[in-house]
């Protein structure tokens, strides 16, 4: 029994000299000697309050917080009522990130101590990282009423605004702030962010400016100028500030997709296509980036990456009528033009109005025969837009297909009203005055064709033909003439100049036109005595 209590006293009397030589230590800024000093003295026995407050206090000083945080935690077991333990420990889970148990021990510190305002900060700031936006704005003011001047507390003021969109008096504390303080980054920060929620690029502007020259290298400041050149169109001075962030941030789709843009709008399609697809590889499931990817790759006529770029976005997001519109026309350039037919329907089934859409359904049909078919898509764009001279044009010829002589001149005229120079619509009407057998009308129309400057050989010729029926032998001769000096190899225009001049005595001439007409084409020989007569 002596003995043990002789070693029990023994131990009790080191710890002294432990703790004293841990102080030691400590003030020579030793803190790992320090620290193996108390925990010798801890091996010597029960600890006590004295012994197990260093001990805490070393590891938070050496940001051994989560080791801190337990022995302060063990501290409060032992003495619950222990005037700093609670604060520490909330101070040791903040720096651990454990927002919610160190609201819980601010709450406590400042209920057990209600002056100690470090921990009314404390836990202002642990509210404001759980989104307590109104909790913390309390915790804020009941400092601010101590002490108005309080930088942290007005700092956390004006977050807790800028987080309930109290924007003006947010920005009104942050410039408080600064003019006592030019150099709070952290203000300057906060402020380029309300600029940006606010779209106020002259805000944005300055402050970010203010940002890059405290910290040159701020990708705040950057994405901050990098949205204020893209507002102004400045693609050149975004193109700079986006290739920046991303070589801070390599891993960032949004960095990547808006240097893509950037890209894209500067005109160099291969570099942005590089950056959409670095975008498609952080982030797969992005629709707006694989659509930009199949716009910069149908630009470029790369048109299968381009399809398949479209047909992913639309895995993602089916019901995006612009990308089915971009995705059919790749097809109909690709020549799947009975696929492309069937997107355009899919789009008007859900979109009646898209009218782009009606034109090309249209062409696709008119192109494949389906006059009728045509017709309607056509005729539905001229309702949706009066005045569209394209559909109504195209309208003309799928009436003129069908046989329905007086839709398809009714069309041409319209087309002709709304522009009098429509070579098409001339055309046109001058085709059906043909096949009405209204020679004067048709001699009418292709006059003003070639007036207009029209000068194709099939123009001359059917002139020729025409004035030839009516008798006028000379003037036909000069129009056949002109078909074969646009086309020397023209054998029907030979065919009939040779009766043209037959019929004004010109034997010799006549029958060498014959001749060099057969000699092109002889199966005209088939129609020769026939008209000969």
């Amino acid at each position: 029994m002596s003995q043990t209590t002789s070693r029990t006293s023994s131990q009790e009397s080191a710890k002294p000299a432990n703790l004293a030589r841990a102080v030691s230590l400590h003030m020579e800024g030793r803190l790992t000697e320090a620290l193996d000093e108390i925990n010798r003295a801890l091996d010597t026995g029960a600890p006590t309050l004295e012994i197990s407050s260093a001990k805490a206090q070393i590891q938070f000083e050496l940001e051994m917080y989560e080791d801190a945080a337990q022995s302060y935690a063990k501290l409060l077991s032992m003495h619950p009522k222990h005037a700093n333990a609670n604060l520490n420990l909330a101070v040791c889970l903040e720096r651990l990130g454990r927002w919610q148990e160190a609201a819980d021990f601010f709450e406590k510190a400042a209920e057990a101590q209600p002056d100690r305002l470090d921990a009314r900060l404390g836990l202002g700031i642990a509210q404001l990282h759980l989104e307590k936006s109104d909790s913390a704005a309390e915790s804020f003011e009941r400092v601010l009423e101590q002490q108005p001047d309080n930088v942290t507390a007005l700092f956390g003021k004006a977050v807790t605004l800028q987080l309930q969109w109290n924007f003006d008096e947010a920005a009104r504390i942050y410039q408080s702030i600064l003019a006592g303080n030019p150099e709070f980054e952290e203000c300057i920060i906060n402020l380029v962010t309300i600029g940006m929620a606010r779209k106020d690029h002259a805000m944005i502007s300055d402050y970010s400016e203010k940002l890059l020259r405290l910290r040159p290298n701020s990708q705040t400041a950057l994405e901050g100028l990098a949205t204020c050149a893209f507002a102004a169109a400045d693609y050149d001075a975004a193109l700079s500030y986006c290739a920046k962030l991303v070589e801070y941030t390599p891993e960032s789709f949004d960095r990547w997709f808006n240097l893509g843009v950037a890209r894209q709008k500067t005109g160099n399609l291969e570099d942005a296509a590089k950056a959409y697809s670095q975008a498609v590889r952080l982030r797969p499931d992005a629709s707006q980036a694989h659509v930009n990817l199949g716009v910069i790759q149908q630009e470029s006529g790369d048109l299968a990456k381009a399809q398949a770029a479209y047909e992913k976005a639309l895995q993602i997001s089916p019901d995006q009528f612009e990308v089915l519109h971009n995705l059919a026309a790749v097809l109909d350039k690709q020549g799947s033009k009975d696929e492309a037919e069937r997107i355009y329907t899919r789009i008007l089934a859900k979109n009646p109005d898209f009218e782009e859409v009606w034109f090309r359904l249209g062409y696709l049909r008119l192109e494949r025969g389906d006059h009728r078919g045509g017709a309607e898509a056509f005729r539905t764009c001229t309702e949706k837009r009066p005045g569209w001279t394209e559909a109504e044009l195209n309208l003309g010829i799928c009436c003129w297909n069908m046989g329905d002589q007086e839709g398809a001149a009714k069309s041409f005229e319209t087309v002709l009203a709304a522009n009098p120079d429509s070579i098409d619509a001339l055309r046109g009407l001058a085709a059906l005055a043909v096949e009405r057998n209204n020679l004067d009308q048709a001699l009418e129309h292709q006059a003003r064709l070639i007036e207009k400057g029209e000068r194709s050989p099939e123009l001359f010729y059917n002139t020729g033909l025409l004035l030839h029926k009516s008798g006028q032998l000379s003037d036909a001769e000069h129009l056949y003439r002109e078909a074969l000096q646009e086309r020397d190899q023209f054998p029907e225009a030979l065919l009939n100049l040779g009766h043209v001049l037959k019929g004004l005595g010109q034997q010799d001439e006549a029958r060498d036109c014959w001749k060099r007409a057969l000699e092109q084409k002889p199966e005209l020989a088939e129609s020769y005595f026939s008209k000969s007569n």
